[in-house]
Parts: C-alpha cells; structure tokens; sequence
C-alpha cells in the first residue's frame, strides 16, 4: 500500500477561524477527514502533521526519506521564501504535490512567488479545501504512472 504525507504549514491550525472569505470555512480536522475519506477510496494511507515550526516541519520531510512514497504540502507562508523547506523537499526525492486553498496568483504580489513549485510536479491553488483531494489523486494518479 502507498503511503503519503500530508503536510501543512504555518498557522494553518488555525483554519476555519482565520480570513474564511479567504481560506474557507472549514477546520484543519475537517480537511484531514476529506484527505482520509479520499485515500481510504484510493486504497492508500495518509499521515497528515501540521506545524507552525519550520525546524519541526524539515524534521518531518526528512523523516519521509525512504518511508513514504510521496509529499502533499501546504507550505503556507513558507511557500514563498523557505528555501531550507525547499532543500529538504528536494532531499527526500519524493514526488511532491504543493497546495493552496486559495489562488496565490490572484492575490498580493509577494504571494505569487513559490520557491516550492519548481521541485514539485504540480500545484493546485484556489478551489479550496478540495484541493486536497485533488492533489491525492493526481499524486497517487503519478505514483501508478511512474509505476512507483
């Protein structure tokens, strides 16, 4: 069985609560409960961890090495400046699935730069919390592709 992480980064905990005409109404749980619904579908596992440390979230990407078969992250605010988050993607050599519950090309113009996106084979921003569910299937869809 396939199993992927499901990371999420900076105050993304908070979800539900913060900016939900920009981020949504629902809670960080309620979209884990999607992810696993969906997997559960796909006959994978998921293991989703959020933190607002980006320390604890290279820790985690690191401990993906060899374990998992690929990354789903929201990196959050760190999308567009953390190019330790981004040498740890890249260390792991993993297939990676970046997403955003919002559309980050719409938006402030320091937001449009991912320093994650050229590591990853796709990004999915702007349709919301089903964004998730989106990236899961286009990761498993890759991971059967490549024959993984």
């Amino acid at each position: 069985m396939r199993n992927i992480a499901v990371f999420n980064g900076p105050n993304l905990n908070m979800l539900g609560i913060r900016e939900p005409g920009v981020y949504g109404n629902n809670s960080l749980s309620a979209i884990e409960e999607m992810i696993a619904d969906k997997a559960k579908e796909l006959g994978v596992e998921v293991t989703c961890f959020q933190t607002n440390h980006e320390g604890e979230m290279i820790d985690r990407i690191h401990a993906t090495y060899g374990k998992m078969d690929g990354i789903i992250i929201n990196p959050g605010a760190w999308t567009h400046y953390s190019y330790a988050l981004r040498d740890a993607l890249s260390a792991v050599s993993l297939p990676i699935v970046e997403v955003h519950l919002s559309n980050i090309h719409k938006r402030e113009p320091f937001r449009h730069v991912s320093v994650v996106a050229p590591i990853a084979f796709g990004q999915i921003a702007g349709f919301g919390a089903i964004g998730y569910t989106l990236a899961l299937e286009a990761l498993v869809h890759e991971l059967n592709r490549e024959g993984a």
